[in-house]
């Protein structure tokens, strides 16, 4: 799967201007808040809890214009609680991002 580097960029730069500042600041939200739902996916014990931290991912994503972490999010809540293939996928998702 392909992604887009400069999703969030625009994204930001849309809605912000040309605010270098706080496009960093909330690019750093992004980060974040990105890891929190990671780590929550990480500590899940059943499939709700998984469930729900993809789903917060996939919302973030949606937030930021991330359109296809927002899919990949999408499809691994439906997969097994703390698959580690798909945490990896995620990560590298989030990381070139």
């Amino acid at each position: 799967m392909a992604y887009d580097p400069g999703a969030i960029d625009a994204t930001l730069a849309a809605a912000v201007g040309d605010e270098p500042a706080l496009i960093a600041e909330l690019r750093l939200a992004f980060s974040e808040s990105a890891e929190r739902a990671l780590t929550a996916m990480t500590l899940a014990t059943d499939h709700d809890e998984w469930r729900a931290a993809a789903w917060r991912l996939k919302g973030l994503a949606a937030s930021f214009g991330a359109v296809r972490l927002m899919a990949l999010a999408t499809e691994t809540a439906e997969g097994d609680p703390r698959d580690q293939d798909a945490l990896r996928k995620l990560r590298r998702a989030v990381s070139r991002l």
